[in-house]
């Protein structure tokens, strides 16, 4: 008779830890295109982020004593505060035992993909309150906005390179528009529009590298709400990292896995990022 030993539960758990590792890691979208912060081993679940001013140079005479008027070197801080989130799933002896592939790594991917969509879906959240807007959530998404966008933050003196995130509904309507899509004109394409065409993917526009996730959504209903940002306008700070523990539950014939982590997300520097509206509509 086949039973659980301590060995087959190790090399479950082992498997199921190894494989949400890896699909946090490699599932988070937003994560490493913003500010990362580490608190892991550090006391206390707040973060400060200091913020400093920008100085400015000025010609002077030959022997201006320049530190005799010096400028007021500014700072500020941004509070990020740290809460924990978790996902848990109970794993009987018979469905282990009755499954044909391995469902330890199916387990764990299920469980790594739930705490970067969090992770994500939190920041996405903070587009919502980027003062600086472009397009219409009555419209479709344009090329022109990014151009817009771009143009918005480099006037803020945002710090390079700019990424978007949208939407796949707001991506396909600017592939509509590179790839002509629907047009009965001959398609002069450029090479973004073919790359368009071809992969399906837009890759980079107005020199703004693009990004797709799901997890863009809209304040208001038929719209969605993505961004264009430089790194620095949002923060991501880590408390802990992802925990997976276990626990059997011999009554039941099942083995409990609970997956946390404690992290924070805030808005740095509103300059620096603009909100795209978009229509949330296929047409």
């Amino acid at each position: 008779m086949a039973i659980s030993t301590t060995t087959t539960l190790n090399d479950l758990y082992a498997n199921i830890v190894q494989a949400a590792l890896y699909t946090l890691s490699e599932q988070t979208v937003i994560r490493p295109l913003v500010r990362n912060y580490n608190m892991v081993g550090t006391p206390g679940l707040v973060a400060q982020v200091p913020i400093y001013g920008a100085l400015t140079a000025s010609g002077v005479a030959e022997d201006a004593d320049l530190i005799g008027t010096p400028s007021t070197f500014s700072t500020d801080v941004a509070t990020i505060t740290a809460a924990e989130i978790g996902v848990g799933v109970e794993l009987t002896d018979i469905a282990r035992e009755g499954a044909s592939d391995d469902i330890a790594a199916a387990v764990g991917r299920q469980m790594g993909d739930a705490l970067a969509k969090k992770v994500d879906t939190d920041l996405a959240a903070l587009f919502l309150g980027f003062s600086n807007v472009v397009g219409s959530g009555a419209a479709e998404l344009t090329v022109d906005s990014f151009f817009q966008a771009a143009a918005i933050l480099r006037n803020n003196n945002a710090p390079g390179p700019y990424v978007a995130v949208i939407h796949p509904y707001q991506a396909y309507q600017i592939k509509k528009q590179l790839t002509n899509a629907g047009s009965t004109m001959s398609h002069n394409l450029s090479e973004v529009g073919n790359a368009a065409l071809m992969d399906g993917f837009v890759g980079r526009l107005a020199g703004i590298d693009i990004f797709e996730s799901t997890v863009v959504t809209g304040a208001s209903s038929g719209a969605f709400e993505g961004a264009v940002m430089s790194g620095d306008a949002l923060g991501y700070m880590i408390k802990r990292d992802m925990r997976i523990e276990e626990e059997r539950n011999a009554s039941k014939r099942a083995t409990e896995f609970v997956g946390t982590m404690a992290y924070g997300v805030k808005e740095i520097f509103d300059t620096y990022g603009v909100k795209l509206l978009g229509d949330a509509q296929i047409n």
